[in-house]
């Protein structure tokens, strides 16, 4: 294999620019960050081909957040996933993929890759769309389709490499409820099944990373076999593919290639910090990206919030990358305020995980900040120091301009037990 000098490589001989700059961001000893990356802990995804402002993804980082925009064959407004990306973008995600299917796909990715974030994309979507079907995808096509996205500069790629016979055979021994969720994981497998080959993606996976390699674009392998259910979450499918998974990881980060691992679908809330736990260790701890996990199956309309539930778990437990999830999730494509509303549980959730997760935890300086503006009723530095501190606002203003909230008024405890302590010239 043709071996790039990649960021990896880079990394093991010293602290190269990407690393110093997002070791920074991240409060983290640049030695460290650059020995994070070296070990695949860490993964920093940017293509070679485009600028823009870097996202640290890993081990001792942030919990980063990911919002999917993009259109699709029932609704194609270019336009407005434009706006619906700076919309997330406003609000706090740190990267986006554009999975449109509908419309000019180059030129709306062409307009995405030119806002100032980390962008992903499936390239398998475009595939299909051009061949006309999932059977009709032969492999000259797949890659001809990667290797277009790596031009663009695309900095991740969503490649379900995992979905192979092994796994297909999984699938049919331990049958599930619902089959295959993932639109990238049951395209591979009409590929597999209608034309009577191995998913190319798995079989010709070194050239895979060669293409990868000569653009610096990061892998994230796929949960094409993810369960789309709680009746499913224990079916064999998804651990035969986390398992191929790991080899896959190791043999990307040989060749120089970040990667990152995606997973695990919907499952019961007592099954995701073994679940995070497991591919962990299975992928010697590469970067794990999450949609979810979905908790409970029967709130559609609120699953961004079931999601966040799950997520925010998984974070605890190690989880590195979450998607947001809107509330239009198993229902329509979203609107912005869909997007709006999702991004932003879904970077509490992010919050949340760093509270456990970073060496400050909970005694962050920013909630520390807020628990002594609380005690003083400084409402203003509330505001400043709230996540989304305008809508905080909104909220306390509709009665009027108050001392206390309206909720508690003058029996407010915080006002009683302040002038209580402070009156008697003590401080709490």
């Amino acid at each position: 294999m043709f071996l790039m000098d990649s960021l990896i490589r880079r990394c093991a001989r010293g602290v190269p620019d990407e690393a110093a700059v997002v070791a920074r961001a991240e409060g983290i000893d640049p030695a460290q960050m650059a020995r994070a990356i070296t070990a695949g802990r860490v993964a920093i995804p940017a293509n070679s081909k485009r600028q823009h402002r870097l996202c640290a993804i890993g081990e001792g980082c942030r919990v980063k957040v990911n919002v999917n925009i993009g259109t699709s064959g029932t609704r194609c407004d270019p336009a407005l996933e434009v706006k619906k990306a700076k919309a997330a973008l406003n609000n706090g995600a740190d990267s986006l993929m554009d999975l449109s299917t509908g419309g000019n796909l180059v030129a709306i990715r062409k307009k995405i890759l030119s806002l100032d974030t980390t962008v992903g994309t499936v390239p398998v979507y475009e595939a299909v769309r051009r061949a006309g079907s999932a059977a009709d995808v032969d492999a000259d096509l797949l890659f001809k389709v990667i290797r277009e996205h790596c031009r663009q500069g695309v900095d991740f790629l969503t490649l379900h490499c995992g979905v192979n016979r092994e796994a297909l055979a999984a699938l049919r021994a331990d049958p599930r409820l619902m089959g295959v969720v993932s639109r990238g994981g049951v395209f591979h497998c009409a590929m597999m099944v209608q034309r009577g080959e191995e998913n190319p993606l798995f079989s010709e996976y070194d050239y895979l990373l060669e293409i990868l390699s000569e653009y610096g674009v990061t892998i994230s392998l796929g949960d094409g076999m993810r369960p789309g259910c709680l009746q499913d979450a224990e079916k064999r499918a998804k651990s035969v593919e986390y398992v191929t998974l790991g080899g896959l990881a190791k043999r990307a980060l040989v060749a120089g290639v970040q990667r990152m691992i995606e997973g695990p679908g919907h499952m019961p809330l007592d099954q995701v910090a073994y679940n995070v736990r497991m591919i962990k260790e299975i992928t010697d701890h590469a970067p794990l990206y999450l949609l979810g996990p979905i908790v409970t199956d029967i709130a559609p309309g609120y699953d961004h919030v079931v999601s966040t539930i799950g997520g925010a778990v998984a974070c605890m437990h190690g989880a590195d990358f979450l998607c947001m999830v809107s509330p239009s999730e198993h229902l329509a494509l979203p609107l912005v305020e869909d997007i709006v509303e999702g991004t932003r549980v879904t970077k509490i959730a992010a919050h949340i995980g760093d509270t456990v997760r970073r060496p400050e935890g909970y005694r962050m300086e920013r909630e520390v900040q807020m628990a002594d503006a609380r005690r003083r009723l400084d409402w203003a530095e509330q505001f400043r120091l709230a996540l989304y501190g305008e809508h905080a606002k909104k909220i306390h203003c509709r009665d009027g301009d108050m001392e206390t909230c309206s909720m508690c008024g003058d029996l407010c405890a915080v006002k009683m037990i302040r002038e209580l302590f402070e009156g008697n010239g003590e401080k709490n």
